[in-house]
């Protein structure tokens, strides 16, 4: 007698796995039925487990346990990671410390000072929020601030000297230094509408100065030439409850503006007057999220605002959307008795930045945090 060796077929190898798989679940349940473990039960278990090994794709079954492994492991590395103590936001954007000011922003010698100073501690700090709001909400549409918060350092540093923004950058934005008024145009068209009221009111705050050279809630910002004051509405997400009480019906329409970033550090609403004479030295602003929207209260003869090497001048009562990310400067070079150049600044989202990335910015860079 000749014994031949039949060669198994997938569809037979397949069958025989069901078959081994059913006869384990059945070996299972006869177990915790009358609870008769025996050595002989466990050999069977053992045995057939390898047999169903081998009928399996053995590289698959690895890569399948190699991702789980990974998936376990980064599931308890994010789970049992401790907080750590880190300076706010906000603090990191303005210190109590302050020893000068130039271009309008304090520029101090703490090492907390976020425009002032680029390290790790910053990016890790910003990492640990959005975690946080991760694990509050979700990591969907997280992929470009996960990426900006990731890659900060090389955004930061290798970026053209044309943009580079001093906080946070979010990549993969559109980039252009001015915008069209359509890009936030229910913003605009409210705020040009309103133009005579924002006037008025500026108009009764801007009385103090025949009194005293700084009334109270305005600002002096240091400049190369001229005076350069700021009254704020809003200062880096935080309402000035003095001086909105002092402007109503300007601060209620900032309620009204559908982009307008009051949440973040990054949100500012203020009233900007420069002297004839004044030169505001070449700066960034600190993130490229956002918009900067000039609506023109008072424009004076040969007023003009650069940005990206792109020179523009202001009219009155109309808006003028800019990335102040970009390297930018403004004159005022009218002579005197033309009086001041006044704009009320907004910023406003950039059109780009999604639902989700706001919500997750708003909480990554809420003052306080």
């Amino acid at each position: 007698m000749v014994w031949v060796h039949l060669q198994k077929s997938r569809t037979d190898s397949i069958a025989l796995l069901q078959q081994t798989n059913r006869n384990l679940v059945n070996m299972f349940i006869e177990w915790f039925t009358d609870w008769k473990l025996t050595l002989d039960q466990m050999k069977h278990l053992v045995l057939a487990s390898l047999q169903a090994l081998r009928d399996c794709d053995v590289t698959a079954v690895t890569t399948f346990a190699c991702v789980l492994a990974l998936f376990v492991w980064y599931c308890y590395h994010v789970g049992s990671e401790q907080p750590r103590n880190y300076a706010p936001v906000n603090a990191m954007m303005q210190s109590a410390d302050v020893n000068g000011l130039q271009n309008g922003y304090m520029y101090c010698q703490s090492a907390d000072c976020v425009r002032c100073t680029h390290n790790e501690g910053r990016n890790q700090k910003l990492y640990h929020n959005l975690q946080e709001y991760a694990k509050h909400y979700s990591w969907s549409g997280m992929g470009r601030i996960h990426k900006g918060i990731r890659e900060q350092s090389r955004y930061l540093n290798n970026r053209s000297s044309i943009q580079k923004p001093e906080v946070f950058f979010l990549p993969d934005l559109p980039t252009t230094p001015y915008f069209s008024r359509d890009a936030q145009k229910h913003d605009v068209e409210l705020l040009e509408r309103n133009y005579q009221a924002i006037l008025a009111e500026f108009e009764l705050i801007f009385k103090a100065f025949s009194n005293c050279s700084l009334p109270q809630g305005w600002k002096v910002n240091s400049t190369p030439r001229g005076e350069w004051f700021t009254f704020y509405l809003v200062n880096q997400g935080i309402c000035i409850s003095n001086n909105c009480r002092r402007c109503p019906r300007t601060y209620r329409l900032l309620g009204s503006l559908r982009t307008f970033i009051s949440n973040n550090v990054f949100g500012n609403a203020c009233f900007s007057v420069m002297s004839p004479e004044t030169l505001i030295t070449e700066h960034y602003g600190p993130t490229n999220v956002r918009i900067r929207c000039h609506l023109g209260l008072k424009v004076p003869s040969n007023c003009e605002l650069v940005v990206g090497g792109e020179p523009q001048c202001w009219a009155e009562g109309r808006c003028l959307l800019f990335d102040d990310s970009f390297l930018h400067t403004a004159f005022h070079g009218g002579p005197s008795e033309e009086g001041p150049r006044v704009v009320f600044m907004i910023d406003l989202w950039h059109p780009n930045v999604a639902a989700t990335e706001r919500q997750a910015l708003d909480f990554i860079f809420s003052p306080g945090r």
